[in-house]
């Protein structure tokens, strides 16, 4: 049983904390039961249903089978039923989930395509009769079922621990870089729908995320002795080469004691990349290649990429000229060269699975290093464990100085070691790594990836030849102005630099021509501008919203408690009319937006809870 230990004695409350890496082709879990005066042992999960008895595998595949429609099967049991048209499989189905950033010009290009083109990458389907919310939530309740099992079974009094501890479990779960509270609103509900949390605030409560980039640098710098080479401005990358996705993030060390603090450098990167679509451009070369042989069908097709996935592409480096695929069948088709069940493919030909994904991934890490003296560039993952693709790394980026460095176990990065000492912004990526995240916290300031800000109302000048053109748009407001609606207020800038603790005041103000005897349940969206410039509105003139803007979610308050802040005010006409003012503050140091409702009576400072509602994450 793998068990890493803290050295750092436990101090806190009683706590289990489960790290949970969904990934697109497999998925990992580890915990940490922590208690006062213990040294944290970290463990993995692993013991899956349909897992051979001694053969201790961490990784479940990602996979869930039903029949009609419920849940029959799942992880490791499911390879039984794959192939068997009687059942519905659900694979692959975390693509549904990544945004739009992610996919626009991020999909390879289909096999013997025109260089540029890009084409949507197929995507699975789900079984018609399946969502994506109920094989998540199916998925989520047997992965969580299957741990609540281990832990009772390998822990010393299992059992009574767990029914003491379950209601209060910290959940830590990994993200793509790429992904934002939408994905994150989702898996909160996804999880409750599961059972493994009862409401929206007790998901608020214990669900924490960490972005696989993240995870990532905590797990190399757990596991790799970083004191001798990592020095105070030392600026290093970090690539997780996943199953979808390939995640960069830039690092500079700003401190080595009395603990070890990273700051990221820019905005990190998420490009999809990984390599499911290898797997899936080798699916689209083996069937142009066997097109008119007797083994075109899906079936035989299906077996051989099993097979491309289980050994060539994993052994791959660019050097074996023949390389050998053996898919089960005894049978011949010489003129296509296949011999007793085995095809060679051409050491060109299995380059060709690779070199559009390989190339999407080194531009995505190029933009980070692009100007910058960085010494080192270490890549993890289960992509990142491909020789071919550190090959084509060390290629490209040692020429520019820049060392490639590789570390053992890559695919542990998300369900690693979990530690309890700190509670605010837990997020999960690779087993492990996530669970070191949640102990250290190294990081102490990230970068925004796109600018996020709200709507707000823009005097109307008529002088102003750009506001003129909107004049149709224009309302005339309580205190006898005439407004513009649709401007666009910055809160968080692109590229802005977010310490842990950062938080940012927006004002807000409504106006009433009578005395209102209650105020008003106030929501305000929230936009993400992924545009390069940066925008003073969220439409054009003629109302259309701009393409680069996008809702992330709504801010909900009741306003009740601030009534008695209410002022009564002339306006510059001589009516009188009566207003609000109150402030939000927006917390974004950590990896989960959270806000604050804001306001004074009688030079008193009040605060209220405000509800962050994420815009849904399914088309």
């Amino acid at each position: 049983m793998a068990t890493q230990t803290s050295s750092q004695v436990y101090q806190g409350e009683e706590k289990i904390i489960v790290a949970i890496d969904l990934g697109t082709t497999h998925t990992a879990v580890s915990f940490a039961h922590a208690y006062p005066g213990s040294q944290t042992g970290i463990r993995m999960v692993t013991r899956w249903k349909g897992q051979p008895e001694a053969a201790g595998d961490s990784k479940i595949p990602t996979i869930v089978i039903s029949e009609q429609g419920e849940m029959i099967a799942a992880g490791a049991e499911a390879r039984e039923f794959v192939g068997d048209d009687a059942y519905e499989v659900s694979r692959w189905f975390k693509l549904h989930l990544h945004p739009g950033s992610m996919k626009i010009s991020d999909e390879p290009p289909a096999y013997d395509s025109d260089i540029g083109a890009s084409p949507a990458m197929e995507i699975p389907p789900l079984p018609s009769n399946i969502t994506l919310t109920k094989v998540y939530s199916d998925f989520m309740r047997y992965v969580f079922d299957g741990f609540r099992t281990f832990f009772q079974q390998t822990t010393l009094n299992g059992v009574a621990i767990w029914d003491r501890l379950c209601s209060s479990i910290i959940i830590v779960l990994t993200i793509p870089n790429g992904w934002d509270s939408r994905q994150q609103g989702f898996l909160k509900q996804t999880a409750q729908e599961a059972g493994i949390v009862q409401s929206e605030e007790d998901a608020d409560l214990r669900i924490e995320f960490v972005t696989e980039g993240e995870a990532s640098v905590h797990y190399v710098l757990g596991k790799v002795d970083h004191q001798t080479w990592l020095k105070k401005g030392t600026i290093f990358a970090v690539a997780d080469a996943g199953g979808s996705t390939v995640d960069s993030t830039l690092y500079v060390c700003k401190a080595l004691e009395p603990k070890l603090e990273l700051e990221e450098v820019c905005a990190s990167e998420c490009v999809q990349a990984g390599e499911v679509f290898v797997d899936r451009e080798a699916y689209a070369l083996l069937t142009k290649k066997l097109s008119k042989s007797k083994f075109k069908d899906k079936g035989s097709i299906s077996d051989m990429v099993e097979k491309f996935e289980q050994r060539t592409k994993r052994i791959f480096d660019g050097s074996q000229e023949s390389n050998v695929i053996e898919f089960g069948s005894r049978d011949n088709d010489r003129k296509y060269g296949i011999i007793q069940g085995k095809i060679t493919l051409t050491a060109s030909e299995v380059r060709t699975a690779f070199d559009d994904i390989i190339k999407r991934s080194t531009e995505s890490c190029l933009k980070l290093l692009r100007g910058r003296q960085v010494k080192y560039l270490i890549l993890v993952g289960g992509f990142g464990e491909s020789p071919f693709l550190r090959s084509r790394f060390e290629q490209e980026f040692g020429s520019q100085g820049t060392d490639i460095v590789t570390v053992e176990e890559p695919s542990k990065k998300a369900a690693a070691y979990v530690s309890p000492t700190h509670r605010t912004f837990p997020n999960l990526s690779y087993s492990e790594g996530a669970v070191m995240w949640y102990s250290k916290q190294m990081v102490s300031a990230r970068v925004a990836r796109f600018t996020i800000g709200t709507e707000i109302l823009v005097l109307f000048d008529p002088a102003n030849a750009e506001l003129w053109k909107r004049r149709h748009q224009a309302i005339i407001c309580p205190d006898g102005r005439t407004y513009l609606p649709d401007g666009f207020k910055i809160i968080v800038a692109k590229g802005q630099l977010l310490p842990r603790d950062f938080s940012t005041l927006t004002t807000y103000r409504t106006d009433y021509l009578e005395k209102p005897k209650h105020l008003d349940h106030f929501e305000k969206i929230l936009f993400a501008w992924e545009g390069e410039e940066t925008t003073k509105w969220i439409s054009d003139a003629d109302d259309k919203r701009f393409p680069q803007i996008r809702p992330i979610c709504t801010v909900e308050a009741n306003l009740t408690p601030i009534l008695a802040g209410l002022k009564k005010v002339s306006n510059r006409l001589g009516f009188n009319y009566w207003e609000t003012v109150w402030d939000i503050r927006f917390f974004y140091g950590g990896t989960k937006l959270h806000a604050r409702l804001e306001w004074k009576v009688k030079n008193k400072a009040c605060q209220g809870p405000i509800k962050v509602i994420p815009t849904s994450a399914l088309k």
